[in-house]
């Protein structure tokens, strides 16, 4: 994922009313839209560096996006919890496109993925429900069902998720199990926006229900997929390093 422009670099000052951040740049305090709902746990430290993109688009409110926020471990942490899907969907698209002009991608972490022939994000499971991806074959029915997952969370070098009490990613546990048992295949992709972890585990502190459904849906035969992001002021991609899982 590109950005249309460098990011901007400036001092975070703090961050407020959930979806509002105050950085200083070039001498002068900008306010800044946060595309995050969740709580920013262990990188919600005011006086690091950030990078926030920049808006020309008349009809928003705010200029500037807050995209990364710099770890006191210096590590830039991504915020935009936006980024994960598009990076997701960049790999998926051209793995698909690799298949059809048989052009198969050598990266086995995305083998997998290498061998469908089409994908719709946004697929509604049921009314109430949409998963990010259903990737599908010509040739059959079933399909490979993929959420995605934002994690700024860290404790030393262990990634985490979530940040906050999630329902919502509760709920999609349960019901990527019931994709199992209807004969489909389903995955969790934990998408790592910082780079100092070696280790990805389930936030059993923040939320012990997530953490027990996580290791139902394991034993159940939902893949997880914890992928390291790799963070650039001009540039986002998804890596192929896939952190071990401590569950």
């Amino acid at each position: 994922m590109k950005f249309s422009r460098p990011l901007e670099k400036g001092l975070f000052l703090k961050r407020y009313k959930r979806f509002f951040a105050d950085i200083e740049w070039k001498g002068e305090v900008v306010t800044a839209h946060v595309p995050n709902t969740g709580s920013l746990k262990s990188v919600n430290n005011p006086g690091q560096h950030c990078q926030f993109s920049t808006s020309d688009n008349p009809d928003r409110k705010l200029k500037y996006t807050l995209e990364m926020i710099q770890s006191p471990g210096g590590s830039w942490v991504g915020v935009n919890t936006a980024t994960p899907n598009t990076i997701v969907k960049e790999k998926i698209q051209a793995l698909v496109h690799e298949k059809n002009v048989k052009q198969v991608s050598q990266s086995s972490t995305f083998k997998f993925w290498s061998e469908f022939d089409e994908v719709k994000p946004e697929y509604k499971i049921s009314p109430e429900t949409r998963l990010d991806f259903a990737l599908s074959k010509k040739d059959s029915a079933k399909k490979h069902f993929i959420e995605v997952k934002n994690v700024t969370l860290a404790d030393k070098s262990v990634a985490r998720f979530p940040d906050a009490v999630s329902e919502r990613a509760q709920k999609h546990l349960r019901e990527m199990m019931k994709l199992i048992d209807q004969g489909h295949t389903a995955e969790i992709v934990f998408t790592i926006q910082r780079s100092d972890c070696e280790f990805f585990s389930p936030a059993d502190d923040i939320d012990p229900e997530y953490g027990k459904l996580l290791r139902q849906a394991v034993e159940h035969g939902v893949k997880v997929s914890p992928l390291v992001v790799h963070l650039g002021s001009e540039e986002v991609l998804l890596t192929s390093e896939l952190l071990p899982l401590q569950i």
